[in-house]
């Protein structure tokens, strides 16, 4: 951890930033894209329970409720690529004692499998374990989702549990999987 104070300058200089994206605040101009993305049903699929067209307001009431960063329990920052919105990251629910923090992640269709959801959960990571002093960050998925079970595995996530049958899509149910990193995991894979 950084301990000088050009050490901390360039931590919180660089904090935000992976390999690939960068994590700013939500504006305004980034509501209509992630609205749009939340309610195409191509993508919605991966995100809710039960799909159905919402207004735009509402979707975009939850993404500011998302990303007002007012409060240690959480934060959500607005995913970019050369500063154009790509995507939406999130954690919250984090609370003394327990310190556990779950975690969401969008990408809209055109930038996935490009790397930048990897890089984006490896900056939020570190902002859970190394600034807001999470001891666990969970993320979950729906089980046909195998791309991003495969990603949070890579990332040292590991499967905690199945809710089974939780949602009906397509005439089949499916389970919802929950899966998690400890800190110290986190650490063991970035020392």
């Amino acid at each position: 951890m950084p301990s000088t104070f050009s050490q901390m300058q360039h931590w919180g200089r660089t904090r935000f930033t992976g390999e690939k994206v960068v994590l700013r605040e939500l504006h305004p101009s980034d509501l209509p894209l992630l609205s749009a993305w939340w309610n195409d049903s191509g993508e919605a699929i991966f995100q809710q329970q039960v799909i159905t067209p919402r207004p735009a307001q509402s979707i975009e009431q939850m993404y500011e409720m998302w990303s007002t960063n007012d409060s240690p329990n959480g934060c959500g920052y607005t995913i970019t690529v050369d500063g154009e919105c790509i995507g939406h990251v999130t954690l919250w629910g984090m609370s003394l004692p327990i310190r556990i923090a779950t975690c969401a992640i969008i990408i809209g269709p055109d930038f996935q499998n490009e790397g930048y959801g990897r890089d984006a959960l490896n900056v939020v990571l570190r902002i859970a374990f190394d600034e807001m002093g999470a001891h666990k960050v969970e993320i979950q998925a729906w089980d046909y989702n195998e791309r991003a079970l495969h990603l949070y595995s890579s990332l040292g996530f590991v499967e905690e549990g199945r809710r089974r049958a939780a949602t009906f899509h397509g005439g089949t149910f499916h389970d919802h999987v929950q899966m998690g990193i400890l800190e110290d995991e986190y650490r063991a894979l970035h020392s």
